[in-house]
């Protein structure tokens, strides 16, 4: 199964070595505080630690009770909720490993998934999911039971007895904890640290999903070595999540969060982070910069659309604080009057954003999943929230490196974690990992994993490089990498990640692979840009016709020239075409972790992207 699966485990004396160990070390250490918080009809309700133990071993033994045996697997097909955490550990105790599935995939995409990872069981979280599983069964003839959270209309199986609720599953475990109440500890008592916990299918930017192979150590050692070496939280600490647990970033954190005993709050949807930030006031929250990047075009677009003098106002200060948070953050002198100038803009915007925006009391922003713009981490500093970027893939469970409040540099992924190894190859830097963090192998594909080693070395497919005080840079994805006609290599994130830290830009993506020159597809930051070419004088009916408006073209590429004044001759952008519609993950153009899919991108935009080139440009 694994072309690293013999390796040696040396746990850490007294911490947990499994993931039933985190759980168990939790109840012990925090049972009483209150786990998750959720919404419920509008309203705010907690969930302590004992309570949602006590849903997980009913749940482990109610599968249990319909055939799910150590070793098995069980698919969750939902959105993050305490159901969500119930079904993952409810599977883990039966010493079963669980398959995360992104809810946003098509029913033929979850097909390929259970079906590979063998899943006995799925668990969904309503009709909308049930009927996607209901849809390829007949492809699935090794599924016993499809469980949901929610309520659900029973006609809609063709055969009922494939479906129940996840209410009656606990109530069938808990009639067997009655029967045989040492059952659970049992069950739990039999998982090993080498033991399987996930098969996490990567999404793939290119291919066949491949499902990667985490044991409870891979994940368990990420936890506890992050937890006690490199996160700056405390128990007193509040957190606000909104991201996909299906995420192995977000995943990994509600593991810290629970073993170090710090109270999650569940956003309820992305479009309600702002309003949660104001209502919760957490002090600390993950993201991917999708997000950072959204927050910041809110706040700007509302003070560039209340007209004058607010949105001179905005403008100034948002440059004004970068400006004071780059010397600041590398410890430059700050001249007198840009320190004044910032007092100033602080004053007028950035505490008042802080407070009305953020909550008032966030200490710090945990981002990861793409690279971060320095230009968006230098706008939170402004304001007096550091954004601690970190490193990491679902290969690696994740944490490979992160930036601390102590050991922080904007631009970088931050510094190798402890007892986890890196090293660059020789021929083209590519980022080589090595630890008890890494995984197995990749499940059913032999091949693929042998690729993906190099000895116990594995390898990343990300280019990065060190500076001398060991913080580490991540250039590019070797994958990724364009060529151009002329035979010089591009590497696109660098290129976008500074473009994002435009007001006027929401999305970007680099063209020019086998042209003379490079290009960008941007998609614009509607509001700030409809509110320029208002105060510009520019005429328009639609957002299409602002696409091709040659002076909003001009403007943007020049936005583009002044945030990319350091490349070479041959990486400098020369023609910008904007795209009316955001990219999605609906549209197939975003994978669920928000990274482009940048041969389908190109695909759909084709006919774009050859007008940029029409005639030629040197």
């Amino acid at each position: 199964m694994s072309a690293t699966a013999m390796r040696e485990i040396k746990t850490f004396p007294g911490k947990p070595s499994t993931l039933i160990q985190v759980l168990q070390y939790a109840l012990e250490k925090h049972g009483k505080k209150a786990a998750f918080h959720y919404k419920q009809a509008g309203k705010w309700t907690s969930v302590s630690y004992q309570d949602v133990a006590q849903r997980i071993r009913y749940v482990a033994l109610g599968l249990n009770k319909i055939g799910i045996n150590h070793g098995d697997r069980v698919s969750v097909m939902a959105e993050s909720c305490v159901d969500w955490i119930v079904a993952d550990f409810g599977s883990l105790s039966t010493g079963a490993a669980d398959v995360p599935i992104y809810p946003t995939l098509t029913p033929k995409q979850a097909a390929y998934i259970i079906k590979d990872s063998g899943s006995q069981v799925v668990f969904v979280s309503d009709e909308k999911q049930l009927k996607k599983v209901l849809e390829v069964t007949d492809e699935l003839p090794q599924l016993k039971k499809i469980v949901v959270f929610e309520k659900y209309n029973p006609s809609l199986a063709k055969n009922p007895d494939l479906v129940m609720q996840l209410k009656d599953l606990e109530e069938l475990g808990k009639s067997l904890d009655k029967e045989q109440p040492q059952l659970y500890e049992q069950l739990t008592g039999k998982i090993q640290p080498k033991d399987l916990a996930t098969l996490i299918y990567t999404s793939g930017t290119t291919g066949e999903p491949k499902g990667v192979i985490l044991t409870h150590w891979n994940l368990t050692f990420n936890v506890v070595n992050t937890a006690d070496e490199s996160l700056d939280f405390t128990d007193e600490d509040c957190s606000l999540s909104f991201l996909p647990f299906s995420h192995v970033f977000e995943r990994a954190v509600v593991y810290s969060l629970i073993y170090m005993g710090i109270g999650m709050y569940l956003s309820e949807s992305i479009e309600a982070v702002g309003a949660n930030l104001v209502d919760v006031r957490p002090t600390i929250m993950t993201s991917v910069p999708r997000m950072f990047e959204k927050i910041m075009a809110k706040i700007t677009e509302q003070g560039m659309t209340a007209g004058f003098p607010k949105a001179n106002i905005v403008r100034w200060a948002v440059e004004i604080g970068r400006q004071w948070a780059k010397m600041n953050h590398r410890g430059e002198s700050i001249p007198f009057f840009l320190d004044f100038q910032y007092k100033l803009a602080k004053a007028l915007f950035y505490d008042k954003l802080y407070n009305e925006k953020m909550g008032g009391r966030v200490r710090l922003f945990l981002s990861g999943g793409a690279p971060l713009a320095d230009d968006i981490a230098y706008f939170f500093l402004a304001m007096g929230i550091p954004i601690l970027q970190g490193y990491g893939l679902s290969e690696t469970s994740p944490v490979v490196s992160i930036n601390t409040l102590k050991d922080n540099r904007v631009g970088s992924v931050g510094k190798v974690v402890k007892n986890v190894e890196v090293k660059l190859s020789e021929q083209d830097s590519e980022i080589w990992v090595r630890g008890p963090n890494v995984l197995q192998g990749y499940y059913n594909k032999p091949q693929e994993t042998s690729k993906a080693f190099e000895g116990e070395w594995f390898k990343t497919g990300d280019v990065g490089k060190f500076d001398k005080e060991g913080f580490l840079y991540i250039t590019d994805r070797i994958k990724e990498l364009l060529k151009t006609s002329g035979g010089k290599y591009l590497a696109p994130q660098p290129i976008e990640s500074a473009l994002k830290g435009s007001m006027y830009i929401a999305q970007v993506m680099l063209v020019g692979d086998n042209k003379k020159f490079p290009s960008v597809l941007v998609v614009p930051n509607w509001e700030t840009m409809e509110n320029y070419a208002k105060s510009s004088g520019i005429s328009f009916s639609s957002r299409k016709e602002l696409c091709s408006n040659s002076q909003i073209l001009d403007m943007m590429l020049k936005e583009v020239s002044r945030l990319t004044p350091d490349l070479a001759q041959y990486e400098k952008i020369k023609k910008v075409a904007l795209i009316e519609n955001e990219f999605t993950v609906e549209n197939g153009e975003l994978t669920p972790t928000m990274k482009v899919k940048r041969r389908i991108i190109e695909d759909h935009y084709k006919d774009l992207i050859d007008k940029m080139y029409e005639g030629g440009k040197d």
